[in-house]
Formats: C-alpha cells, sequence, structure tokens
C-alpha cells in the first residue's frame, strides 16, 4: 500500500510504502475484540477489597443473652445483618491480568491498523525533531496536518516529542517499539513519522 508523506508544514513531499502484510491483513475481528479486552483488563488496578465479617473490629461478646428478652437470637454485632457488621461475598484484591499468546497479539496488531489504513486514518509524516520541546511547536505541526485528536508515533530517542505532546488532551505519544494496540485503536487519527512506519512494518511483517 503506498500512501503520501507529508512534510511537518502539510505539504505533500513523497510517499511511503506501508507493508501489505500489516496494514491490507484480513482483519480477524474476534481477535481484535479479544486483545481490547485483555488491555482493558490489564488497566485494572484490582486493589478494591470490603471487610469481612472476621475483619470488623468489634464483636467477641454476645450483644444479649439467648433467651428471655424477646429479640432475635444475636451472637455478634459484626454479623452482616448489622449495621457496622462484615460484607459478604464482597471485592476482594486481585488480579484481573489476561495473557495473550504473541501470535495473537500480532495478528490483532495487523488487524488493528489495516482497519485504520482502510478508514484512511494512517497520516505518515516526515522525521522531525522537537529541540524546544513545547507544546506551541508541537501543536502546530498537529494544525497543519490536521490531526485534532489521535495518536502520534515516532522511533528513536522521542524524549522532547513526548514532553510536547504530554499537555495536549486529545493526543497520545507512543513509541514504535512500544505501541499499543488499544491506543491506536480509539485514537482518531494515526499519524506516523517515516521511520515508526519502516520499525512497525518490520516489527509486524
Amino acid at each position: 500500500m503506498i500512501v503520501d508523506k507529508y512534510s511537518v508544514k502539510g505539504e505533500k513531499i513523497g510517499q511511503v510504502e506501508l507493508s501489505d502484510k500489516v496494514f491490507s491483513d484480513k482483519i480477524n475481528d474476534v481477535v481484535v475484540y479479544e486483545y481490547i479486552k485483555a488491555a482493558n483488563a490489564n488497566l485494572r488496578q484490582g486493589t478494591h477489597k470490603t471487610k469481612e465479617r472476621a475483619e470488623v473490629s468489634g464483636g467477641g461478646v454476645k450483644p444479649w443473652r439467648q433467651k428471655g428478652t424477646g429479640r432475635a437470637r444475636s451472637g455478634s454485632n459484626r454479623s452482616p445483618i448489622w449495621v457496622g457488621g462484615g460484607t459478604v461475598f464482597g471485592p476482594r484484591v486481585r488480579s484481573y491480568r489476561i495473557e495473550l499468546p504473541k501470535k495473537v497479539k500480532k495478528k490483532a496488531f495487523r488487524s488493528i491498523l489495516s482497519i485504520k489504513a482502510q478508514q484512511g486514518d494512517i497520516v505518515v509524516v516526515e522525521d522531525f525533531n522537537v529541540d524546544s520541546g513545547k507544546t506551541k511547536e508541537m501543536n502546530s505541526v498537529l494544525k497543519k496536518l490536521n490531526v485534532e485528536r489521535g495518536i502520534f508515533v515516532s522511533s528513536g530517542d522521542d524524549t522532547m516529542i513526548k514532553r510536547s505532546i504530554k499537555n495536549i488532551a486529545d493526543v497520545k505519544y507512543n513509541n514504535a517499539s512500544r505501541l499499543s494496540g488499544r491506543d491506536v485503536f480509539y485514537s482518531k487519527k494515526v499519524l506516523l513519522t517515516e521511520s515508526a512506519v519502516n520499525a512497525i512494518n518490520q516489527n509486524f511483517a
């Protein structure tokens, strides 16, 4: 697949080849669903917890004698049916992590990138640097490329670019070597540098 390459000024300056094995692969909806489900699950901390009957402070003394009061029998004021008592079957600390095989992950990446390519949401820009690391400079580049919401993917040393994107609300940053399929899937536009295209072609072909 051949797509146009743009300069930081938004002008067409050439063309770039996107690997057909990566950007024109057969889309597998099931694999994409499983990947996104796993990615969302892996973001969960799982630190939720409620106290059970044995963990609530208090109790230990029978509130009143067994017979003769006219009230229901009760053995502890920490019973789940009492206010301030323990919780029955409440959430516990756990891991929601889902591990997928490497082949499934790669297939998911190819399917997601192919979806974006089919929709015309892939934009390729020449390699450039943001020496100042200022948001204003990166914002100017994005506006000229008509990218208001999306993800920017570069390759190599990305410290200044990452810093310049940090405060732009609707734009995320990924390095080609640490690409997040979830971020790509939920992005409206995928802005790739030329070197990032070469890295993705090599990693997922």
